[in-house]
Parts: C-alpha cells; structure tokens; sequence
C-alpha cells in the first residue's frame, strides 16, 4: 500500500511538474502572439482585411497580459483540483457557467472555441504525439490503471481549451485567435513536445519505465452501448476511450449520441450554407445522356476532341477556331450554365429510380427519423475498425491500402451494416452511400495517401444520408459539397504528384472532426467546410511554395488598382467644380491616381513622399490656371522645373515607361501654356487653398474598397504590371455571354483547370480570387502565375482556353457511375 501511495504522489508530481514547465514558458508565447499580431501589418491585403488585421494589433497587445493571468490561474486551479476527470466541465476552467442537466442548445460562441481548441490540440499532438505516448504510460503505470483519464491535465486538448477559454475571458475576440492560428500552433505544439519531453526525463530518472511498451495501447475498447462510439484507447490522443470526443461534449443530458459529441441540439449554425455553385469549380458533364464513362476528362496537349464535342479542331495552336467557340456560346448544355441542370438531373434520376423501389424513401418526414440502434451501433464498430486499422498501418510506415483492398472492406461493410439496418429505407441508402464511395474510391487521380481519408468519410456520410434524404436530392449539401471541394483540390492532371503535407494534413483534420461529431448532422460538415474553405485561402497564400509569390503580387496589384480607383472617384468629386483644363484633369484621373496609389502603398498614407505628390498634384492645378500678372507667371517658371521633376518621378515609380512620360509632359505644357496665354479659366485663392486641404486628407474620404461600385471605365489597364512572376492576360477569347460571366463568378479556389495561353498548354490551379472575384490567379506546379480580370476570365472559358479538369464534381460523378449500376439491378436496394 505504501508503494502504491509512492507511487500515486510519483503521479502528481508529474502533472505538477508538467504545470510549472508550462506556466514558466507562457510568457514567451505571450511575447510570440504579440510580435505575430503586429507583424500582420507587413503583410499586403485588402482594404476590409488590413482594417481587421490593425484591430488585432492593436486590441491584442492590451490584452494578452490578461489572457496569460487567466491561463496561469486555469492550470493552477486544474492542478489543485487534482489535475484529472472524466469530463472536463469537472475541472475548474475560466468563464465556467455551469449548465442545468438536460439536453441544451449550443450558442455559436461556444461552438467556434470547441473548434478553435480542437485545432489547436491537434496542431500539438501532430508534434508531440510520441512524447505524450510515453508520459501517458509511465503516468498510467504509477496510478495502476490502463489509461489516463479523459480530460486528464496532460492531455493536449485540455490546454488547449483552457487557452481558448482564457483568451475569450480575456475579451479577445475569436476573430483574432483565426488571424494568429499559426503562430499561437507553432508556439504551443513547441511549448508542449519540450515539456512533454522534460517531465518524461525527470519521470526516468526516477525509474519510471525507463523502457516503454506500446503493444498494450493497441486493443479494443468494449462497446458502450446504443448509440455510442467505441475506439481503441489511444488512438487519437484528442479523443479519450469509449469515444469520448475532444472537449467532453457541448450538450449534456439522456439519451443520444457519442460520449461527448455535440448532443442533440448539434451546432448553432445553420446547415443550409452558401448558394451552390454545382462543380466545385468545374462544369457539370459534357457527354449526353446519364451514361458512365470512364473516358478521362482532361485535354492533353495537342488533343483535337474532347468527349462530346466540347472542343473541336484547333485552326491555330494555342486558339480555338471561331465555331469552336459559337458552339460552346449557343449549346444548351452545362457549358453555358454554371449551375449544374445536368448534375441537378442525375440527382433527380436517381430520386425516381429509387422511389420507384421505395415509394417512401423521398418523404420530408423521415427527417426527424434516427437510424436504428442496431445500425447504430454497427455504424460505430464499422468506423471504430476502420479507423484503427488505417492508423495503424499509419503509425508502421506501411503503403497506404490501395483502392482494391478499400473496396474489398467497402463491401464486407457494406453487407454487416445492411443486416443490421431495420428498414427497406436504411438498406437502400447503404447500399447507395456505398456505390457512391466505390465511384470515390476508384477515382485515380485522388492520391492514394488521401484516398484513405475519403474512406473514412463513409460512416459520418451515411449517418447524415438516413436522417436527411436530401443529401440525395440537391447538390448544396454541406457534407456533398465538402468531398467536391476537398476532391477539387487533390484531382489535378497528375495522382502521382504530391500534393502538400499541408492541404493533406487538413483533410486529415476536417476528417477527424467530422468523425468526432457524429450525431450532428449537416453542422459539423458545414462548420468543416467554412474552415476547410478558410485555409485554402491562408495555404495558398503562405504555405504552397508554387503560389504564395503569386498570390502576394496579385494582391499588390487589386491594392494598388483599387486604391488607384478610389483616389480616381475622389479627385473627380473635388474638381467637379473646379476650372481645371482637361489635359491636366484628365492626367490626375488616369495617370497620377495611380501614382498615388503606388506611393501610398509603398511609403504610406501619410508618408513623405506621398504627401510630396499630393503637393505636386495641387501645384500642377494651380500652375494650369490663367496667369495674368508678370509676378504670376514668374512664379510658375520658378516652379516649373522642381514640378516637372517630380511628375516623371512619381511616373518612373508607378512604372510609366519614357516614353509615355514624355507623352503625358509634353500634354501637360500645352495645357501650361494655355495658361501662360490667359486662355484658361483663374481658379480662385480660397478655392485653391480648399482643394489643398482636401488633398492633403484624401484618405479619410476614399470609399470603402470592398463597397465599391467600379465603372468599367475607371478600371486601369493591368498589362502594366506584367513581369517575370507574374504575366496578366489582356487577349484572348471574345465578349463574353451573361452565363460565362456568372460561371467565371463561381469558380472555386483550388480548383485545377488546362490553360492555352501563349502557345503552352498546362495545368493550373486558381489559386486567389480578389474582391468580389474581379481578379482572378492561376499558377501552375512550377509557380508560373497567370493573372486574370474577370471579364478575360469569361472569355477564356467561353472560348475553350481555359477548361476544368473536372467535367463533373466528384459526387456527381459517383452518382451517375450508382445510377448506372441501379439501372441494371434496382433490386440490390432491398436486398
């Protein structure tokens, strides 16, 4: 017993060792946050985001003191309550407000710190899985018993939550945490593997385990019941045994779901979601009829067909001819409808088909029909086995299982799960969420490293099919358009190519949380697909080497070219009623606008060399007035030279070419000697002395990019800013159709497409879409970026220059290959 009692102080003194390693490190993540919050400032961005980002450095700064009180007193207070329960509402944690026993619904707030934390423990176990594997053991050793508790204070997931939960005490807006993710993961996941790796030190030279086992971590959990999960103990170190999810739950109370899931009130958001763009960034088939193909959809260089007559001989290389592109502007098909009426047919065929066989299998009112529990719990053990086995082969270093051996399991799935189900209903959408994820899963150009993660999805898939048969009926789905855009972005030209560890990781991600939620529905697939939505965003512009050069020069121009815009508007308002001659009026619009602009961005707003061509702009209105008097007209040949010089260097640094220069001067002194004859109307002192004021506060009057209602006539020319990173597309195609304009505005970000352009044929994914997607970029694998307006854009689409890799979204697809199978035997629905 006295051994025993050792050992259980042994124990707590690791979890108090644990604790101070991690409160005497707070401080430098405290210091980390702050230079990360006010290094957003350096970084380019739109009007709306560059107003956030100033908000987060100056509000985050103020408050992160507070933040790391409230987290030092969390942990210490977790530590004094024993630093281990089963739930972690058990554990004394900042802004508790504990809730009355019962089912609850789950306010938005709560759910957004559930996820920020689920990240962030995930982010930390990816790095110190192997050190937290050996603390767990010797931990679990010296208490006696197989595993720690689930919200046990040396698991990861629960500094992260006190973290999320001290940040929100601490009045800092979530919206900060998304915009210093990666350094607040980085610091933390640094901060945990080295103290994970000192209390595991300090335990062994104790003779904790100098040796560790890890065979015993690999078992079965029992089953807990209907309606519950099971999983092996230690598998995800974010998830405790019996299934318990990341955070212990959001609602508590009888009856359903997974240990700690989101409850039955699920998550506060609605699960409608955005407006369905149909084909994640592709078209819907080009082939007749609902027939199966396996015929490839991608166009190879100096093809001359594509499958059903979308392209037809090319007259010229690197051109379509002109009936080429009459075809694709007169066809009825889904070439000039970007919203998918031949995806929305396959749904519908399928609808009949299988209410043909099941003449309830459509109704609105088995919405609010749960699955079964004995297909519950078979849902549950299929997943759990599944999950097991790929993280096992995983963790061995083993090939990923190739698409055969996923379809072989698939079946034997497929069949425990149909005998299990209840009702001709449960059967039939088994057996089509299975034929579904057979199309999914033979798909070769989804990586095979991916592939698995797209298996994994089948459980959560067809939980969310029983209860909500329009996952069958409409393609705005959230967990339909979830698989289109993750399967989007990996289905370029080439499986062989590697996609990223870091978009891989995220599917990883996405997968692991929807797997974590199981009993909420479309929700947790909506919530994954805004945050999967999100980091496609942030990868492509700072983690994928190919593009973020790209997408930050494409940023620069859409600043610059906004900016240059708005001083336009402005300095139109100003001299609306100002005697200025059309040369110099005319030059300050087109012209010196942009120079305005240009320095701005580079020196700011305020800066000196800004407010020096502001000056410049004001001399130049007073120099073009009549002068009358011999004093006049020798103050502005006093003035003159230290103008001109000024002028061409604000051109030279807005990248006016010579020549150009001496166009817009030699136009500027026709204009000056108009006013050195008298011919040009005076401008009046107190008029001149207003304007200068204006100028010198143009800013504060500049309207908001993001609300801007561009006049195609203000919009400048972009070929200006061509240069060896970036080339921008100024020919090509014909005046766009109504449709074509509406199909360039829905285009996805990750998206792969095959550009002819400039006599090459590649692959390229969209990588960035500007505000209100009037620009848009395209790199390819080796970082060739391809800047597009969106006028061009249609163009290039409407003329076959630019085509999707995909004809169809990987769920449509998958859905005409189920519909094909259907057709020929409809009675494998019932059997």
């Amino acid at each position: 017993m006295a051994t025993g009692a050792a050992n259980l102080n042994l124990a707590q003194q690791a979890r108090r060792r644990y604790t101070e390693e991690v409160v005497r490190q707070l401080p430098a993540i405290v210091q980390a946050v702050n230079s990360a919050a006010l290094a957003l400032l350096e970084r380019p961005a739109e009007h709306a985001v560059m107003q956030r980002r100033r908000d987060v450095a100056i509000e985050v700064p103020r408050r992160t003191g507070v933040w790391h009180d409230t987290l030092v007193h969390a942990l210490q207070r977790a530590l004094a309550a024993g630093g281990s329960a089963t739930r972690f509402d058990d554990l004394p944690w900042p802004g508790a407000s504990r809730a009355a026993p019962g089912l609850a619904l789950v306010d938005d707030d709560t759910i957004e710190r559930e996820i920020l934390g689920s990240r962030l423990a995930l982010a930390v176990m990816d790095r110190a899985a192997w050190e937290f594997t050996d603390l767990r053991s010797r931990v679990a050793a010296l208490e006696s018993r197989g595993e720690l508790e689930p919200h046990d204070l040396l698991r990861a997931h629960v500094l992260a939550r006190l973290a999320v939960e001290a940040w929100r005490a601490a009045e800092l807006p979530l919206a900060a945490w998304r915009e210093l993710q990666p350094a607040l993961h980085q610091e933390f996941a640094a901060l945990v593997e080295e103290t994970y790796h000192e209390t595991n030190r300090w335990l062994k030279e104790r003779g904790v385990l100098p040796e560790v086992d890890l065979r015993p971590l690999i078992r079965r959990s029992r089953d807990t019941g209907a309606g519950g999960t099971t999983t092996r103990h230690g598998s995800d170190p974010a998830i405790g045994p019996g299934g318990d999810s990341r955070f212990g739950g959001l609602a508590r109370g009888a009856g359903g779901g997974a240990a700690g899931g989101f409850g039955a009130s699920g998550f506060g958001r609605g699960g409608g979601g955005a407006a369905d763009t149909g084909h994640a960034g592709g078209r819907p088939s080009t082939r007749g009829g609902d027939v199966p193909t396996t015929q490839p959809s991608v166009l190879s260089p100096g093809a001359t067909t594509r499958s059903g007559g979308l392209l037809g001989s090319r007259t010229v290389p690197g051109r379509v001819g002109v009936q080429d592109e009459t075809r694709l502007m007169t066809r009825s098909g889904p070439t000039a409808s970007p919203i998918g009426e031949q995806a929305r047919e396959v749904l519908g065929r399928l609808n009949r088909l299988v209410g043909r066989q099941l003449p309830g299998f459509g109704d609105a009112a088995r919405t609010t029909r749960p699955a079964s529990p004995a297909l519950r719990q078979a849902m549950d053990a299929v997943q759990v086995s599944l999950r097991q086995r790929l993280e096992h082969e995983g963790q061995q270093g083993l090939a990923p299982p190739t698409a055969p051996v996923l379809l072989d399991e698939l079946h034997r799935n497929k069949q425990a799960l149909k005998n299990a189900a209840e009702t001709p209903v449960e059967r039939a959408t088994i057996e089509i969420v299975a034929l579904l994820f057979q199309s999914i899963l033979t798909e070769d150009r989804i990586p095979a490293t991916v592939r698995v993660w797209f298996a994994r999805l089948q459980m959560p898939v067809l939980r969310v099919a029983i209860v909500e048969p329009d996952f069958f009926a409409t393609l705005d789905h959230p967990a339909r358009r979830l698989i289109d855009r993750m399967g989007a972005c990996v289905m370029g030209f080439d499986a062989a190519r590697a996609i990223g560890d870091a978009l891989e990781k995220e599917i990883k991600r996405v997968v692991q949380v929807v797997e974590a939620y199981p009993d909420t529905g479309r929700r947790v697939f909506q919530t994954v697909l805004t945050e999967f939505e999100t980091f496609l965003e942030h990868y492509f512009r700072h983690e994928n080497e190919a593009s973020k050069r790209g997408v930050s020069l494409a940023q620069q121009v859409e600043q610059r070219e906004t900016l240059a815009i708005q001083y336009t508007i402005e300095l139109r308002k100003m001299l609306d009623e100002v005697p200025v001659q059309d040369g110099v009026r005319q030059f300050l619009f087109q012209v010196w606008a942009d120079v305005l602009a240009t320095t701005a961005l580079r020196h700011g707003a305020q800066g000196d060399e800004t407010r020096a061509m502001k000056r410049a702009a004001a001399d130049l209105i007073w120099s073009a007035g009549a002068k009358v008097s011999r004093e006049e007209r020798a103050e502005v040949l006093r003035r003159l030279p230290p103008l001109l010089k000024t002028l061409r260097e604000g051109m030279a640094s807005a990248g006016v070419a010579a020549d150009k220069q001496d166009e817009h001067i030699q136009a500027l002194n026709n204009s000056l000697a108009a006013a050195f004859s008298a011919k040009a109307a005076a401008i009046p002192q107190e008029r001149l002395e207003e304007l200068t004021r204006r100028l010198e506060a143009l800013e504060a009057m500049l309207p908001d990019g993001a609300e801007l209602d561009i006049d195609d006539s203000l919009v400048p020319n972009l070929a200006d800013h061509e240069s060896e990173a970036l080339e921008v597309v100024g020919e090509g195609g014909s005046m766009p159709t109504a449709a074509m304009l509406a199909w360039a505005r829905e285009l996805q970000v990750g998206a792969w497409f095959m550009l002819d352009y400039r006599n090459r044929n590649e692959a390229v994914q969209l990588a960035w879409q500007g505000m209100r997607r009037r620009l848009s970029l395209f790199v390819n694998p080796h970082g060739r970026a391809v800047l597009f307006q969106q006028h061009r854009l249609a163009s290039f689409l409407q003329a076959g220059l630019l085509l999707p890799a995909q004809d169809e979204a990987l769920t449509v697809r998958a859905t005409r290959t189920a519909l094909a199978k259907l057709d020929v035997d409809p009675g494998r629905l019932v059997n």
